[in-house]
């Protein structure tokens, strides 16, 4: 049922951000406030009996219900952000793209070693924004206690490059 409403509320966006691209925006679920609760408590629901000691939310569309995942969890939000976006002391890790490189970084004092963190993100293509995101949380000492992701762009395979650091994926829509 989830599934349909997401998809329901989802719209295409051809040839963004280039030709021949069909970007899913996410962006019409944020104006139904009762399917964001939704999603969240579908989140959570599927968390159940899990350990999370921390959300990390990916920039920017991580952040979006990342805060409100981690706030029903009652554990704290970690913001994911690109380079130069965050005021206190950072690490950083940088990775490949399609056309360059790009870096990340957190928070050196975002939690505890051993702390286990929910990566969430809105969409999962690729990868490799959010194997790098793992990355940077193990080397900071974390666990990665799994993924939620609003949508899966399965034919991206994305899973099978994050799955060797939890197979604990929760995705809400497949496409």
């Amino acid at each position: 049922m989830i599934e349909q409403q997401i998809k329901s509320a989802i719209r295409d966006i051809p040839d963004f951000p280039k030709e021949g691209i069909i970007f899913k925006d996410i962006t019409p679920i944020l104006k139904n406030h009762a399917l964001c609760l939704a999603i969240v408590d579908e989140f959570t629901h599927r968390l159940k009996g899990e350990q999370i000691d921390a959300v990390a939310g990916i920039e920017s569309r991580g952040f979006l219900l990342g805060v409100a995942l981690a706030n029903k969890l009652g554990v704290p939000f970690v913001p994911i952000r690109k380079a130069g976006k965050l005021p206190h002391t950072v690490k950083q890790k940088m990775y490949d793209l399609e056309y360059g490189t790009a870096t990340i970084e957190m928070h050196t004092d975002a939690f505890e070693s051993g702390a286990r963190v929910l990566v969430h993100d809105d969409l999962l293509a690729t990868g490799g924004t959010v194997s790098a995101a793992s990355e940077l949380i193990q080397e900071m000492g974390g666990v990665v206690a799994g993924y939620a992701f609003i949508v899966d762009l399965t034919f991206l395979n994305g899973r099978e490059k994050i799955s060797a650091m939890s197979d604990n994926v929760i995705v809400l829509a497949e496409y």
